[in-house]
């Protein structure tokens, strides 16, 4: 995205305490821990909400077909509730509106964990889908790294530009706070190398935000604090 475009970005509140983030399983009457984030440019406008306790909800319209399809992996095999509303400048490419709905959902994963008490905050996962196998690890510190080794063999999957998937979570990475390497260890086609990986990233992240019993609801860092800054 252009850095000179203007951008609106607004958090809603919501009526979870993500400060004191309790150390067990949400209750039947706690809603969850929720990111609500609407982003809007002069390329694009995004509305996305995740709940991080959810159910594998999926509801995702971002007029990049492919990208809704990977989404929907993100909410099933992580087991969260993923909403996102997108339109944008698509008559130009994909590429803004990939980014944006990236960097809006990074933001909102960042609303979500709150303080971060109690979490594992590591998490890694191998994902086979037939001739791909796909390792995803990723730790929730705050501090965005990105180390990324997929071969895609195809520049195209449908419409979708295969470049934008590491931009995607590079994005994400950018402003959820995320160090995440993802290694590609086998695959020849372009559509399970792109979801073995969306599917590994959703268990890993799964695995990284859920509680940890034993941490007694502490910050899992011996500097006491995780922090995007």
């Amino acid at each position: 995205m252009d850095n000179n475009s203007q951008s609106h970005l607004s958090c809603c509140s919501l009526p979870q305490n993500n400060g004191s983030s309790s150390p067990t399983s949400p209750s039947p009457q706690d809603p969850g821990r929720i990111g609500v984030v609407e982003r809007v440019t002069k390329e694009t406008n995004v509305w996305v909400k995740i709940n991080l306790d959810g159910n594998g909800v999926a509801n995702s319209t971002t007029s990049i077909p492919f990208l809704d399809h990977m989404l929907d992996q993100l909410a099933s095999h992580g087991l969260f509730d993923v909403h996102v509303k997108a339109t944008g400048d698509i008559h130009i490419d994909d590429h803004h509106t990939n980014e944006d709905v990236a960097l809006a959902l990074g933001t909102a994963l960042l609303q979500a964990l709150g303080d971060r008490k109690g979490i594992n905050r590591f998490g890694d996962f191998s994902a086979p889908l037939d001739d791909a196998l796909i390792y995803v690890s990723l730790d929730l510190s705050g501090r965005p790294h990105l180390s990324y080794d997929l071969n895609i063999p195809t520049e195209r999957v449908g419409t979708y530009d295969t470049q934008l998937v590491e931009h995607f979570f590079q994005s994400l990475g950018n402003t959820s706070g995320m160090t995440l390497h993802i290694q590609q260890l086998a695959g020849k086609n372009s559509h399970h190398i792109i979801e073995a990986t969306f599917k590994a990233f959703a268990r890993a992240l799964r695995q990284a935000t859920e509680y940890d019993l034993r941490r007694l609801g502490t910050v899992p860092s011996s500097k006491g604090v995780l922090s995007r800054t």
